[in-house]
């Protein structure tokens, strides 16, 4: 069974559920949502970026939403699926960020053990997960950030008490991982494939070759990252148009407006006036 929460203002997602959230995953490709996988009583098989793993009974995996995984067998699965516009959207330390150690600041795929006293803590914060996406109302959203940022501060802190830390797989599509922490890092300065591309010591054309096979180009990632930022802003600060242009790196405000209307439909000032007048 699977529960899902959707946010219209912010085009935010979040599902938690069981193993049927992965059946669609019987051959690999990229999961497309950062996504935690908890065998809770039983070993599970999977692949991932081509890599066969088994995650043991208690252990959590986390990805992030460009890898490859393939789901080969297992049950009593507890998986929560999130994408950048529900979690990433809000301020959050670079360390349990969309880019902190889970995730793109981690070159290892993080496999984190849960010994019996967390394993209780788990369950009862996954039973309040439950409960909430049962509470349908104007705070719903926020509660369930709330909880997320709890979720993974408690993974990071488990993380991070791992003697070496590093002692777990490394993933295969790091050209990828690292393009996506570069534009983490620089996409309020730089907006041009160029910058990234010498950042890896590659050509823009050599870049985008290789971006091929996944569903976005180099530029649509950039491009994806500015949105976000903006509609972040514009939905939580008092920032103006022109000032949120200007904080993103755009010179001319009319230039992000018309990506902006582009990515979403509406200029910044219309998603503004819509998700206020939807709360």
């Amino acid at each position: 069974m699977t529960k899902t929460f959707t946010e219209f203002s912010t085009d935010a997602i979040l599902k938690i559920g069981n193993e049927t959230l992965l059946d669609g995953f019987s051959t690999p490709k990229a999961i497309g949502l950062f996504t935690f996988i908890w065998a809770t009583k039983s070993p599970i098989k999977v692949l991932i970026d081509g890599v066969p793993i088994t995650i043991k009974a208690h252990q959590i995996v986390s990805l992030t939403s460009i890898q490859y995984f393939q789901f080969v067998e297992g049950n009593d699965v507890i998986v929560y699926q999130f994408n950048r516009a529900f979690y990433c959207i809000k301020d959050h330390d670079k360390e349990v960020g969309c880019v902190g150690l889970l995730f793109f600041g981690n070159a290892h795929i993080p496999i984190i053990s849960l010994n019996e006293k967390e394993q209780h803590k788990f369950t009862a914060l996954h039973d309040i997960f439950l409960d909430e996406l049962e509470t349908a109302d104007t705070i719903q959203a926020e509660m369930l950030r709330m909880l997320m940022a709890r979720f993974i501060i408690k993974i990071t802190r488990l993380l991070k008490s791992i003697p070496g830390e590093k002692a777990t797989l490394k993933g295969t599509n790091e050209t990828l991982r690292h393009y996506n922490l570069l534009v983490e890092t620089h996409y309020k300065k730089e907006h041009g494939v160029a910058f990234y591309a010498e950042k890896l010591n590659k050509s823009p054309k050599t870049l985008s070759n290789g971006f091929a096979k996944y569903d976005k180009s180099p530029l649509q990632i950039i491009h994806n990252r500015i949105v976000l930022e903006t509609k972040r802003q514009l939905l939580y600060t008092d920032r103006t148009s022109k000032e949120i242009a200007y904080d993103i790196g755009f010179d001319d405000a009319s230039h992000l407006s018309r990506l902006f209307k582009k990515q979403t439909a509406f200029t910044p000032s219309q998603f503004k006036k819509n998700s206020q007048t939807s709360v």
